[in-house]
């Protein structure tokens, strides 16, 4: 299994939910406005909601930018959990990605892998909200792709499909693209049913639920499946932990 992971020349990974930490950030704004003290609303449903909004959002609104998504989601959960909408709430969720911090093994992990694959971002969000997210991470990507750039969300297929557009201008082909992603329902299906190989960053391993993404619409199987990036950055290169 090692070898072939080496055989790949492109890694393209989503963002946020694998490289960055999007349930913490998006808890730290929305656990003190619907689950002041003494409430009963636990994190899981909080997420539930969130994710139930998300959806709702991008698939209502696909050429909308990703802050508006995150108005109109907020709007939903607060409606789904029964609590009234506070906008100042909304802005501050949609202002607030680029605050979201990356997973602890994220950075080295990606410093790791960019000696050997050529890396390619695929996300959800507008060009502003990940250019303060970039900043944060501490490599320049060979390309990124945005939600902003293709007129539509995943689990829509544009993001790939312009991914392989790409990809085929230096040269590559598919047999040589691994897609890395943590949510099922937004990345590993569609990737799957283009024919992708694929790696889950499983980072609610050992939590039930599906946390801030939907359940995915049908049963998906990813080629590998990792705790971590740093899990995936040494099975792919072969590397020792520092």
């Amino acid at each position: 299994m090692v070898g072939e992971l080496s055989s790949f020349r492109v890694m393209t990974f989503d963002c946020y939910g694998t490289l960055i930490d999007w349930e913490s950030g998006l808890l730290g704004v929305l656990r003190p406005l619907f689950a002041p003290s003494g409430s009963s609303v636990g994190d899981e449903e909080i997420l539930g909601a969130f994710a139930e909004g998300e959806s709702a959002a991008e698939a209502e609104m696909p050429t909308a930018i990703y802050p508006d998504v995150l108005r109109f989601a907020y709007r939903r959960a607060a409606a789904i959990l029964g609590i009234d909408a506070d906008p100042s709430g909304a802005n501050r969720l949609a202002c607030g990605v680029g605050d979201w911090p990356p997973f602890d093994d994220t950075v080295e992990a990606l410093r790791v892998l960019k000696r050997r694959f050529r890396l390619m971002i695929l996300s959800n969000v507008d060009r502003r909200s990940f250019a303060r997210t970039q900043a944060g991470l501490g490599i320049e990507f060979d390309a990124v792709v945005t939600a902003e750039d293709v007129g539509a969300y995943k689990p829509a297929i544009r993001h790939f499909r312009r991914a392989e557009e790409i990809i085929e201008s230096w040269g590559l082909k598919r047999p040589q693209w691994l897609h890395v992603a943590q949510s099922l329902y937004h990345d590993h299906v569609p990737a799957k049913a283009l024919g992708l190989s694929t790696a889950w960053i499983d980072r609610r391993r050992g939590r039930s639920g599906w946390g801030a993404t939907k359940q995915p619409s049908e049963a998906v199987t990813p080629d590998w499946t990792f705790a971590s990036m740093r899990e995936l950055a040494k099975a792919a290169t072969k590397l020792a932990e520092d």
